[in-house]
């Protein structure tokens, strides 16, 4: 009876610690689980300004690439009406050739 007397002072001594350690581990747990959200957060913030930034760039690149091809063919253009220009008989004969091997390879 002794034992069980003295168990039962153990019991309450360790009981009020034990309450305090769950609630120090929930506390540490809910602060754990904010700092877990604050960290997706930026990361997921961190993604998106890399993905525009990303996006940013191919466009300007893009624009770049468009502008490039626009300037390439203004200047043969230009070459081939200098060329129709000088000789324009030549052109002629050029094109009607162009045109009767097209009417031949279209009628295979």
């Amino acid at each position: 009876m002794a034992a069980a007397a003295g168990k039962s002072a153990v019991d309450n001594k360790t009981n009020p610690d034990l309450e305090a350690d769950i609630r120090q581990l929930k506390a540490d747990i809910e602060k754990l689980a904010k700092q877990l959200a604050e960290t997706g957060e930026h990361g997921y913030g961190t993604a998106r300004r890399a993905a525009v930034q990303g996006v940013e760039q191919l466009r300007v690149q893009g624009e770049a690439a468009m502008d490039s091809l626009k300037s390439n063919a203004r200047d043969l253009e230009e070459q081939v009406l200098a060329s129709v220009r000088e000789k324009p008989v030549t052109s002629l004969a050029i094109a009607a050739g162009v045109g009767f091997l097209f009417a031949l390879l279209s009628r295979r």
